[in-house]
């Protein structure tokens, strides 16, 4: 036995109200606590009277049943595992303060909410457990288990700027014609990218797809947005150079791109590329050199030292633990079809982003989806479990919601909602009533948060009803 983390907020909570969960999902619970402040479980919580709950995740936070995160002692971090302590927390709570009351399932409705990893987690505990959680949210929920998980990239393809699309495409695929094809020479082009110390040329590709991972971290909310995506897109489509140091590389910018088959490039393109490096350099190369470090040393995944320490304080250890073991989620360039540039080098392939699988846990061998995948995947559905969506969110390819999903309709039983031009679960961030303006939230998260209200009120008055023999 050993103790799950909680935090609750009874303020909202009148008689007969519901117990809303938000899933605390692969980080600290207390990253999720502004969700029961001013985020969609604070907005649910009020909507229906009921008591909202963040629950943390196993092994995340100081919810830890070992002494260490040895990988031995890491074999209890099992999806299945962690589902299971969820049914047992709902089956058993008592709130302090609340102890005249029984809120356990079966005679109080549970609601649950999760997003990302947190949010297909939901959607399982809605099937697994139909008995026991009345209705769930999967918000971004990643259902879907996929092994070598390249579609990752396409949402920022079909819906970031096209013309910064199209730089970094370029980019990669001069990269690659130099890893790949062979033609040019690897010294120059690591040398022309101010990178010619790294010793891997999959870790040099590596450093140069840093600029794709800010799309996820984009927000409506100015208090967690990162600005950072479009920073570099401004940057690497202005017709003029912007890092001024970069200027004496222009010549062999110009061969590389003659080499990959842009002969005669426009000094526009020839711009670009030299703005990507200086990007490149500005944000990571130099701050790693001028703190003393080798360039190995920053961004090097060859290091089988750096995997060895296991103590409580390694928490890096515990998603990939979960992506070796079930997830997947190897997110590359390898996977992209052959007729199609791709985002990010293909040299950041399967076997590259194994190396933390196999030298952190000596795990060898693919993980197993269909441990995951047995709940549904893409095909994943039930009474009273809902599907929400971003349209731009680069993890929608591995949801209910995928392009390559079977196409749904909305009903209030099973509700379907896309928020236009969002990204990785919009609808959970929220702001208090002296924040809101016309344009915050923006309308369509406000209109998908307005209607999930709707339809969980809608959920409990089936409650009600059905449980009429209870009260």
């Amino acid at each position: 036995m050993f103790d799950l983390r909680y935090w609750f907020d009874a303020s909202h909570y009148t008689s007969g109200g519901p117990v809303i969960i938000l899933a605390g999902g692969e980080t600290d619970g207390e990253d999720r606590l502004p969700y029961l402040q001013d985020g969609i479980l604070a907005q649910l919580a009020q909507a229906t009277n009921g008591v909202g709950v963040v629950l943390e995740h196993r092994y995340y936070g100081n919810s830890v049943p070992t002494p260490d995160l040895s990988t031995k002692n890491l074999r209890f971090l099992t999806t299945d595992q962690a589902l299971a302590d969820t049914a047992y927390f709902a089956q058993n709570v008592v709130f302090p303060g609340l102890e005249d009351h029984n809120l356990t399932a079966g005679t109080t409705p549970y609601i649950v909410y999760g997003g990302s990893y947190a949010g297909g987690f939901v959607a399982f505990l809605r099937t697994l457990y139909p008995g026991i959680f009345w209705g769930a949210i999967s918000s971004s929920g990643v259902t879907e288990a996929v092994y070598n998980f390249w579609q990752y990239y396409e949402p920022v393809r079909q819906f970031g700027p096209p013309d910064c699309i199209s730089v970094i495409q370029i980019v990669t695929n001069v990269v690659d014609s130099v890893l790949l094809n062979k033609t040019g020479s690897v010294a120059d082009l690591k040398a022309v990218f101010g990178m010619s110390n790294i010793t891997y040329n999959d870790d040099f590709a590596s450093v140069l797809s840093y600029p794709l991972e800010y799309w996820q971290d984009r927000n409506w909310d100015p208090a967690v947005n990162s600005p950072e995506f479009m920073t570099f897109c401004n940057k690497v489509t202005n017709t003029s150079l912007v890092y001024p140091s970069t200027s004496s590389r222009k010549s062999s910018v110009e061969s590389l791109l003659a080499l990959a088959g842009y002969k005669n490039a426009s000094s526009s393109l020839v711009t670009s590329m030299l703005n990507y490096i200086g990007f490149i350099d500005a944000s990571w190369v130099t701050p790693c050199t001028k703190g003393g470090e080798t360039l190995d040393e920053c961004f090097s995944t060859h290091n089988q030292s750096s995997y060895t320490p296991d103590s409580l304080s390694q928490t890096w250890r515990l998603w990939p633990y979960q992506y070796c073991t079930q997830w997947g989620y190897l997110i590359g360039g390898s996977g992209v079809p052959k007729n199609q540039l791709p985002l990010v080098s293909r040299t950041i392939d399967v076997e590259y982003n194994s190396i933390i699988c196999r030298d952190a846990f000596n795990i060898t061998t693919p993980p197993d989806t269909e441990a995951i995948n047995k709940y549904g995947g893409f095909d994943i559905k039930y009474p009273r479990l809902a599907l929400i969506g971003g349209q731009a969110d680069p993890w929608r390819p591995a949801t209910p919601l995928a392009d390559s999903a079977p196409n749904r309709t909305s009903t209030t039983s099973e509700p379907v909602i896309l928020i236009e031009g969002a990204v990785h679960h919009w609808d959970e961030n929220g702001l208090f009533p002296n924040e809101t303006t016309a344009t915050l939230p923006p309308p369509p998260v406000k209109k998908a948060q307005q209607q999930e209200a709707v339809f969980v009120k809608q959920w409990l008055e089936e409650w009600k009803s059905s449980h009429v023999s209870l009260r």
